[in-house]
């Protein structure tokens, strides 16, 4: 089984960026689709972003469309997600989670069911 650690949160004020990593152990991240997910104290964990296992196909909420960049570097074995112009309501632990797509094709997955293996999450705070 993969193991996954994010890294790269931290407290940002409103408009900054931060770029978080998730570095995979264990198994390449070759044979992976890889997502982003955070959760809002009281609220559900949603997906943020989506990266097929080669990278070929990217899917993104609606909610950062256009600020944030999914993207992988299968050589490295991480997959990083590129914050831009944050908002105060991008608050929130950061997780990204592995699916083992074989053979490896351009399917994005967007549920939390749809992932096996799973970080334990890096805080990102946005300040107004």
């Amino acid at each position: 089984q993969v193991q996954l650690v994010e890294s790269g949160g931290g407290l940002v004020p409103a408009g900054d960026s931060l770029r978080l990593s998730c570095a995979a152990s264990g198994r390449t991240l070759t044979s992976y689709a890889v997502g982003w997910f955070r959760q809002a104290p009281g609220k559900e964990r949603e997906s943020v972003a989506a990266i097929s296992c080669r990278g070929g196909r990217t899917r993104y909420a609606d909610s950062v469309n256009g600020r944030f960049t999914i993207s992988r570097d299968n050589a490295k074995n991480t997959v990083f997600l590129q914050m831009n112009s944050l908002k105060p309501e991008d608050t929130a632990v950061y997780y990204c989670a592995a699916r083992y797509t074989f053979p490896c094709s351009a399917s994005t997955y967007s549920r939390n069911s749809e992932y096996t293996a799973w970080g334990r999450g890096t805080q990102v705070t946005v300040s107004s």
